[in-house]
């Protein structure tokens, strides 16, 4: 979703050197992004305060230059860094006491209900430019048929499926019924194969238990742009509101995205090819990460049957 907003940047000033802070373990994404010009790892674990280790990295950046940042996260933390960086122009929303820290603040306009249309609305403004907000990632198929060598044709029909979903089981469709529609696609001749991270290791073991082990299963088994190339190459992709998700969107393949305790109209695959199936119960959305009361009927009630109608 941010790389809508890099993009909007890159056509503002298309000779400005885009340089992007994230969590480590997002650079693989990040460095496909053709907007970003360098990848900056942030070594920090969720919710690390850490202050001498911002402020020696704030003052590692500032032999950089740096015009401006942007600070896409409400945190007193994430805008620590530009700070210590003497960036002289630091934009970011209010929030958690960052007065001295965001001397360009936006009050966030309740309207923008959709999380890209708030980081949308920290762009530049150039009345002379009318931005794209088409994005992509860039691929490499050949990599992912060589990572595959032995294991697919050039003339396979490819669903992958993300069963995961990092937030909570309240966002994740059941596992059974993820299998159940891998077994009809393997019997119409396509290939299936499952992605996910280390964290999905046991729900990938489960659809290998439940499809005889008739699926490519590079759960837990992939790097992050490992995963990127084999999406690339797949003519459907079916997954829960994840990150693969928004990757999938990226990559403009053909989708469907279930949801369940999260609200497709907040946080949506940002793609034509994409579809979305969300039963909109008097319950949801809920945002938790486990069913409030019990049932997830939210996703429970969305049969396998659908599903294979969209995506097959």
């Amino acid at each position: 979703m941010a790389q809508k907003l890099f993009k909007v940047i890159k056509d503002h000033y298309p000779k400005s050197k885009l340089h992007v802070a994230s969590p480590a373990w997002t650079i693989p994404l990040v460095s496909r992004m053709p907007e970003v010009d360098q990848p900056i790892a942030l070594p920090f674990s969720h919710g690390e305060l850490n202050l001498i280790k911002r402020y020696q990295l704030g003052k590692s950046l500032k032999i950089e230059g740096y015009t401006e940042a942007i600070v896409l996260t409400n945190s007193f933390k994430s805008a620590l860094i530009p700070f210590f960086a003497n960036i002289p122009n630091r934009r970011g929303f209010l929030g958690e006491m960052r007065f001295g820290l965001i001397n360009d603040r936006i009050k966030k306009d309740k309207s923008l209900y959709r999380t890209v249309d708030q980081f949308l609305a920290l762009a530049p403004k150039n009345k002379n430019v009318r931005p794209s907000l088409s994005t992509y990632l860039i691929s490499k198929p050949s990599q992912a048929r060589k990572l595959l060598k032995g294991k697919i044709k050039s003339s396979d029909k490819i669903l992958a499926i993300a069963p995961g979903a990092e937030y909570g089981e309240a966002k994740r469709w059941p596992i059974e019924y993820f299998a159940q529609v891998s077994k009809v696609a393997i019997e119409k001749g396509w290939k299936v194969i499952t992605l996910g991270s280390t964290h999905d290791h046991e729900l990938g073991k489960l659809i290998d238990k439940l499809t005889k082990n008739k699926v490519i299963n590079l759960i837990g088994k992939t790097k992050l742009e490992e995963v990127i190339d084999v999406m690339s190459i797949c003519n459907s992709f079916l997954s829960n509101d994840s990150g693969l998700m928004h990757v999938a969107a990226s990559l403009r393949i053909k989708q469907i995205a279930i949801f369940g305790s999260s609200d497709p109209q907040k946080t949506p695959p940002l793609s034509r090819h994409a579809k979305t199936v969300y039963l909109g119960l008097s319950c949801s959305p809920c945002f938790e990460r486990t069913c409030p009361l019990q049932h997830t009927n939210c996703l429970k009630n969305i049969k396998p049957e659908e599903i294979i109608r969209r995506v097959i």
